[in-house]
């Protein structure tokens, strides 16, 4: 997204773009924000993520071994669970735009997301890894108690939670630190996504090497306390940058303002809306907007039917308290907010599928493996810790792109981005289904070197031809991950910004769920009583590779979609102390 356009000469010494110090005085540039603020919410996500990994990356075996589940289910579970994470990440948006505000919002699921990681170690500890050091290749666990299940999943769904709640306004606070009227803060903005991401995977490769080599070894309950002290240690460092963070206003509910102007426009379906933007109902001046710490946003020619919520009629000019209900009469700032939440929601849906593709990491990905050969030399790898190779896809992919791709797109579309986000996440989607087919492929190999005379062992196929798929998955996640991040933080007005930077959750969280009916509907479709189906209990008797190839015809439909989609689509146009800026996005 480009930036808006300022003259250096009338660059103010405090943010224009509605954020405030933390005793809600205009915030001075000198003073917070910028970098030094989002390091520290960088390291502080980091280490939150590494908490979280430490216990999700290896979750689907600890269900198998401890909880005793099956393949499929315990799959499904991951599924349900980490779906779960993501779409309470909508919860934790509304309460930030809405009511508390983007750093209260991440206080308070800091403090839950802890509380549940506690929860979980005592209740390993004490209840269900028993004997102690069970869980491994080799030793039994014994049978749950039911109080220990039943803990089990309280803390794993308080983790869910807080995880959930703290992750979009994690990111948009981020943001928030950089003054977008401010060209070389919009720049240093545009690139915090591209870091946030980069501390996501730099947080979690702590818990896909080491944790997960000693949790995968039985030592579950030291695994979840060092995740609950990476988790402590993030929220201490939080707190600490209190006096430095920018900070802006929530804006009331958002609710009410979507009902608000689809029951204005409903009442006035026979009134017909005026063809100039100028003629429809807008406040006079920016004060009222600059206190609400939101911008004017212009009006725009899509959805023309919205329009009629800020078309003014005879009845409203008889009667001028009309004009200040805005149940009756809405503002075009108010109308083009609904308006970019409507328009932003085909290019998500889109993304449901890639999320179904990534999910497949930490569930089939991971039981793929453990029918391969774990062994390299004298060394046994855990199959979950293959998803280092994802975490250093990504982490080589951010400096390729940001290094070398953008340079040189840069120089070819004319475009200082190098790709737009819409484009970029076309590319992810693309790479998402190369993933999914060499996947299958990898799995027809499997299968050829399972031996025959022993179909319940592992195949000879080395663990180490994953390689390919996650590193594959790494990429694709660069391209949409990153590019969903920003094009959703840039794209919503200012009173919904946790909303959009929620809709990459949501994705997530969507994907996993359409994962759970994908795998449901395939095993009810492909079993039967003398066919074992394509993802049975013991895979070598199945056909997981047709269930790749399934997601990658799945994702050329979806990209499909997507490219009409993207093409349709127009970006915000913002009004910033009289300056027209536009934030334009094209394919």
């Amino acid at each position: 997204m480009a930036p808006n356009t300022v003259d250096s000469k009338t660059i103010s010494p405090i943010t224009e773009d509605g954020s405030m110090d933390r005793r809600g005085n205009p915030a001075v540039k000198a003073k917070t924000g910028k970098w030094k603020s989002s390091i520290l919410l960088l390291v502080n996500y980091g280490l939150v993520t590494c908490a979280f990994f430490g216990v999700g990356v290896n979750l689907v075996v600890f269900l198998r071994r401890v909880l005793h589940q099956d393949n499929a289910e315990a799959a499904n579970s991951i599924s349900k669970w980490t779906g779960t994470v993501y779409i309470f990440s909508l919860i934790g948006a509304f309460m930030s735009d809405s009511y508390w505000g983007r750093y209260i919002t991440c206080a308070i699921f800091q403090m839950i997301y802890v509380t549940g990681l506690v929860i979980l170690s005592l209740a390993s500890w004490f209840l269900l890894v028993k004997p102690s050091g069970c869980g491994d290749p080799e030793t039994q666990c014994n049978p749950p108690s039911t109080a220990g299940v039943a803990l089990f999943y309280l803390s794993t769904y308080m983790i869910a939670f807080g995880n959930g709640g703290y992750q979009p306004s994690i990111a948009t606070l981020g943001s928030d630190q950089f003054d977008e009227t401010d060209p070389d803060e919009a720049r240093s903005k545009v690139a915090f996504f591209s870091y946030f991401y980069l501390a996501l995977n730099v947080g979690s490769l702590f818990s896909n090497t080491v944790l997960v080599y000693y949790e995968d070894a039985g030592q579950w309950v030291m695994g979840f306390w060092v995740s609950t002290g990476a988790a402590t240690l993030a929220l201490v460092l939080f707190l600490l940058g209190t006096p430095n963070y920018r900070y802006f206003k929530p804006s009331g509910n958002l609710l009410t303002r979507i009902a608000q102007v689809l029951v204005a426009a409903c009442r006035k379906w026979r009134a017909d809306a005026p063809a100039r933007g100028e003629l429809l109902h807008e406040l006079d001046g920016d004060e009222a907007y600059r206190e609400a710490g939101i911008r004017k946003i212009l009006h725009s020619d899509q959805l023309r039917y919205l329009d009629k919520a800020a078309t003014v009629t005879e009845e409203d000019y008889c009667e001028p308290e009309n004009l200040k209900n805005p149940w009756r009469v809405c503002t075009v700032t108010q109308v083009e907010e609904v308006k970019c939440i409507l328009k932003m929601l085909p290019i998500w849906l889109c993304t449901i599928v890639y999320s179904v593709v990534f999910t497949q990491m930490a569930s089939l990905f991971v039981e793929q493996g453990t029918t391969m050969n774990t062994s390299i030399g004298s060394f046994h790898v855990p199959a979950a810790s293959m998803s280092v190779f994802d975490i250093l896809s990504v982490l080589a992919f951010i400096a390729i792109y940001r290094r070398v791709l953008v340079p040189v797109m840069a120089r070819l579309s004319g475009n200082p981005q190098g790709l737009t986000e819409l484009q970029r996440m076309g590319v992810g989607l693309v790479i998402g289904m190369a993933a999914m087919v060499v996947a299958g492929v990898v799995e027809v190999e499997r299968l050829k070197r399972v031996p025959a005379s022993m179909p319940d062992q592992p195949s000879s196929l080395s663990l180490l031809w994953q390689v390919p798929q996650y590193a594959l998955i790494g990429a694709s996640e660069v391209f949409m991950y990153v590019g969903q991040l920003e094009f959703f933080n840039g794209q919503a007005p200012d009173g919904v910004k946790s909303f959009g930077s929620s809709l990459c959750m949501a994705s997530i969280s969507l994907g996993n769920y359409v994962s759970i009916m994908l795998v449901s509907m395939v095993t009810t479709l492909t079993a039967g009583d003398r066919r074992p189906g394509w993802i049975p209990g013991n895979l070598n008797s199945g056909h997981l590779d047709r269930f790749y190839f399934l997601l990658a015809a799945l994702s050329l439909v979806d990209l499909a979609v997507y490219v009409a989609c993207a093409m349709w689509y127009k970006g915000i146009k913002l009004d910033s102390n009289g300056e027209r800026g536009k934030v334009a996005v094209h394919v």
